[in-house]
């Protein structure tokens, strides 16, 4: 249109610099959209794996813990603990200080600090990290694998 005027060349090819670099970049915008569409599809496919590893890890792990839940209420029992103090037993097991403990069961601070040491006592045991490390040091054992690293 500007042509048709009259406009100066100079003008005209100022336009036409302008359409070359908005065409330049409408294709580079279009190539990035392209670029970040594909790395898209694959974070949803890897995304779509670790959805299905961790699926995989939550059976694994929940048939794992069913056996150590077993294996806890079983020496529980062995230790002749009251509900209560198997309650507790298990909320310092998780990692719960006594004031938490208190706050989940209700009570006070005093009775679970009493019941804590009722528990230690009955097993022999002298604290928290005794308790934990009691149930906990066969599971940590070295991997026997002569292939791997740890053994």
């Amino acid at each position: 249109g500007d042509s048709a005027t009259g406009a100066e060349p100079s003008h005209l090819g100022v336009e036409g610099l302008v359409m070359l670099m908005a065409v330049a970049g409408v294709a580079a915008l279009w190539r990035g959209l392209r670029a970040a569409e594909a790395r898209a599809a694959r974070l949803d496919v890897d995304l779509e794996a670790a959805r299905q590893e961790a699926v995989r890890y939550k059976a694994d792990a929940a048939e794992a813990l069913r056996g150590l839940g077993e294996a806890i209420d079983h020496q529980f029992e062995r230790w002749a603990l009251t509900p209560a103090e198997r309650e507790v037993g298990l909320l310092i097991l998780k990692g719960l200080s006594h004031r938490e403990v208190a706050e989940v069961r209700a009570t006070s601070e005093a009775t679970v600090r009493q019941q804590a040491f009722v528990i230690y006592r009955k097993s022999g045991l002298r604290n928290r990290s005794e308790l934990s490390a009691f149930f906990l040091e066969d599971l940590l054992l070295p991997r026997t694998d002569p292939q791997s690293p740890i053994a």
